[in-house]
C-alpha cells in the first residue's frame, strides 16, 4: 500500500479559501478515490500544510485523480509565491 504526503506553503491571506478548497478537494478524492485525506498544519508554522492519503492501492490512477482536482479548484493560486506543491510516496 502507498501513503502520500503532500506539503505546501500557503499564503496568508489565502488561507480562509484554502482550506475550503481543501475540503473540496478531500470531499472530491473520497468520492472518486474511496481514499479519505487528512490536513496537518506545521505547528510553528501555520501557513505549511500537508495533506495526508493512505492505504492507496493504484499510484498512477491516484495521482492523475489527485491532479486533476487540484487543477479543478485552481488551488495553486493559494500558495505563497514562488512555492510549489509537493508531493512523496512511501510504501509500507
Amino acid at each position: 500500500m502507498l501513503s502520500y504526503y503532500i506539503y505546501y506553503r500557503v499564503a496568508p491571506r489565502y488561507e480562509a479559501e484554502a482550506a475550503v478548497a481543501v475540503k473540496q478537494m478531500h470531499f472530491e478524492m473520497e468520492t472518486e478515490t474511496g481514499i479519505q485525506g487528512r490536513l496537518l498544519h506545521k505547528r510553528d508554522e501555520p501557513g505549511l500544510w500537508m495533506e495526508i492519503y493512505e492505504n492507496v492501492a493504484t499510484g498512477d490512477s491516484f495521482e492523475a485523480t489527485l491532479a486533476k482536482v487540484v487543477e479543478k479548484t485552481g488551488f495553486e493560486r493559494f500558495l505563497q509565491e514562488g512555492t510549489v506543491r509537493k508531493l512523496e510516496c512511501f510504501q509500507g
